[in-house]
C-alpha cells in the first residue's frame, strides 16, 4: 500500500511557514490525494499529546477512512512501551524506530537486551516494530541483530538514502536488508556539485529524477506482493521563501505517488 507521512509535509508542519499544518491538516491532505494510509513518524506533538487528544486525533483518521502507521527515535523499553500504548490508541500496526534516539546510543548488545525486554508486548498485540536502515548503524549489522530474534513483529524499514553518509552503497543497502523489510521510506534522492566546484550536497530530488533505483528495490523486496507498505518523503531543501517551498514540496509528493503508482 502507498502512503504518506509527516516527512512529505517537512516544511508544512515547520514554524518557517506563516500557519503550520495541523497534522489534521496532513489526514485531509492525505485523504484528497486519494491516499488511505498515513505514517506519523517523528512528530514532536505526538508525545505530549494526552489520552483525549489522541483519541480525538485516531477518531479523525478513522472517520476519513485512513489506516496509520507511527514513528520514532530510539528503543528504550519505556519509550517503545509509551509509543506501544500510542499504537493502540491508532490502531496502527506498526512502529517504525531507530537504534539511536535523542538521548540514547546503545552498544548492539545493549540493543540486544532493550529489544528482548520491549518486544514480547508488541507479539503478544500483533505490533510490528520496524528498525530503519541509517547511517549510524552498519546494514549488515542492524540485519543480524533483527535476524537473531527471528521474530514476525521485528523487521526493518527500508531507507536505502540515509546510508550513503557511511559510505554503503543504497543498492546494496536494499540487497541486504530485503528478506527482514516490513516498512519501505520511498524518496529519491541525488549528488549536485557546489558552487565553484568545491564539493557536493547530498539531497533530495524528485522521485525518478535521482539516483534511487527503486525498480531495483521493488524487485528485490517484493513489497507489493508481501503487503509491505511504501511511505512517501522527502529531502527537500528550503527553496528560499515558504511559498515557492510549499509549493515544490507539494508537487514533489504528487510526482511521488504517480510514479509509485505508475509501478504496480
Amino acid at each position: 500500500m502507498i502512503g504518506l507521512g509527516t516527512y512529505a509535509f517537512f516544511w508544512q508542519h515547520s514554524d518557517r511557514v506563516a500557519e503550520p499544518l495541523t497534522l489534521r491538516g496532513a489526514f485531509e491532505a492525505t485523504r484528497a490525494m486519494d491516499v488511505d494510509l498515513f505514517q506519523i513518524c517523528d512528530f514532536a506533538p505526538l508525545e505530549s499529546m494526552t489520552d483525549a487528544e489522541l483519541t480525538d486525533a485516531a477518531a479523525t483518521a478513522r472517520d476519513l477512512g485512513l489506516t496509520i502507521e507511527l514513528g520514532t527515535k530510539g528503543i528504550e523499553p519505556a519509550h517503545l512501551a509509551r509509543f506501544l500504548q500510542i499504537a493502540e490508541a491508532f490502531d496502527a500496526r506498526l512502529v517504525r524506530s531507530m537504534l539511536h534516539g535523542p538521548t540514547s546510543r546503545p552498544t548492539l548488545d545493549e540493543a540486544e537486551t532493550w529489544l528482548r525486554e520491549a518486544l514480547p508486548a508488541y507479539e503478544a498485540a500483533g505490533i510490528t516494530l520496524a528498525l530503519e536502515t541509517y547511517e549510524q548503524v552498519a546494514t549488515a549489522d542492524l540485519v543480524a541483530l533483527v535476524a537473531s530474534f527471528g521474530s514476525a513483529h521485528l523487521g526493518i524499514c527500508l531507507d536505502p538514502g540515509n546510508v550513503v553518509a557511511r559510505l554503503e552503497r543504497p543498492r546494496d543497502c536494499v540487497e541486504l536488508a530485503a528478506d527482514h523489510v516490513v516498512g519501505i521510506h520511498a524518496k529519491d534522492f541525488a549528488f549536485a556539485r557546489q558552487d565553484g566546484w568545491v564539493g557536493f550536497t547530498y539531497s533530495g530530488a524528485a522521485m525518478g529524477t535521482g539516483l534511487h533505483d527503486y525498480p531495483h528495490l521493488l524487485e528485490t523486496v517484493r513489497p507489493r506482493e508481501r503487503g509491505v507498505n511504501e511511505i512517501v518523503e522527502h529531502w527537500l531543501p528550503w527553496q528560499g521563501d515558504p511559498e515557492t517551498t510549499i509549493r515544490t514540496e507539494r508537487d514533489w509528493t504528487r510526482t511521488t505517488v504517480e510514479y509509485l503508482r505508475s509501478m504496480s
